[in-house]
């Protein structure tokens, strides 16, 4: 079974949010940002980021985790472009990256320790 590209929910801006970068969504980021996601995700890693990096990332990652897409824009316009870019910037490369590797697998041991002993 694959990994899941979408981010456990998180608190952001307002409330708490899923972020979701699937191959649509990918695209349109591609197209957005005239580059490719590795290229983006290396931008933001290095921080080489242009401020249209954090803004597509973090509107298209909302629209994939379900947020409709006017809100998305609105989000972002208060709460990622009102403020310095700095502030989100790490946010966006977490989703990048998460759409790009997979969110992490779960640690071995933890589902079955958190179940408690079979019973017999």
């Amino acid at each position: 079974m694959g990994r899941s590209a979408k981010t456990p929910p998180l608190d952001w801006a307002d409330g708490t949010y899923v972020f979701c970068l699937r191959w649509g969504e990918l695209t349109e980021l591609q197209e957005a940002c005239n580059a490719g996601p590795f290229v983006v995700l290396g931008r933001l890693m290095t921080n080489q980021w242009l401020t249209g990096d954090i803004s597509a990332v973090i509107r298209l990652g909302l629209i994939g985790g379900g947020t409709d897409p006017a809100k998305a824009l609105r989000l972002v316009r208060d709460y990622v472009e009102a403020y310095p870019p700095g502030e989100n910037a790490s946010m966006a490369r977490g989703i990048l990256e998460i759409a790009i590797m997979g969110a992490p697998e779960e640690l071995a041991g933890e589902s079955s320790a958190a179940a408690g002993p079979e019973s017999a």
